[in-house]
């Protein structure tokens, strides 16, 4: 099994990352590393253990689609997601936030998964990229403290 983790903080409050991962409207608007768009008609998220997590995204430059069909297996809101890919040997990934205070939310996103080495390397670039996408969207969010 390969693992990947990131790490990142976010000028935004618990409750605004929260949202940008629960919500359909919100992770469209950042899943995907950059050069790739998540369309919102794709994104199905049922946010209860045994819900569906789902959702598509397209390469702008050749329109090559990955598709995403996962389950989710624990959720505590606003600290904890835990998701499992829906495919033999699937991916399992964690995200937990913590509260760091002064509008800052640490993110740690933990993946298990079989995959090559390259692989390994290429899908943890690409989260990277995405979440770099999600601090985007964050700066741009106005009223980040206060809950939906």
């Amino acid at each position: 099994m390969s693992e990947i983790t990131i790490t990142r903080v976010y000028a935004a409050s618990r409750e605004a990352v929260w949202r940008a991962w629960t919500e359909p409207d919100q992770i469209a608007r950042w899943w995907g590393k950059r050069g790739w768009r998540t369309p919102p008609e794709s994104v199905t998220i049922d946010l209860r253990p045994g819900g569906a997590f789902r959702l598509s995204s397209i390469s702008d430059a050749d329109g090559t689609e990955m598709r995403h069909d996962g389950v989710y297996r624990e959720i505590v809101p606003p600290e904890r997601l835990v998701f499992a890919e829906l495919r033999p040997g699937g991916a399992v990934a964690t995200v937990t936030l913590t509260d760091l205070g002064d509008g800052r939310t640490e993110m740690t996103f933990h993946t298990t998964t079989r995959m090559a080495p390259a692989t390994r390397d290429t899908a943890r670039t690409g989260m990277a990229s995405a979440f770099d996408r999600l601090a985007d969207l964050l700066d741009r969010t106005p009223n980040q403290g206060a809950p939906a």
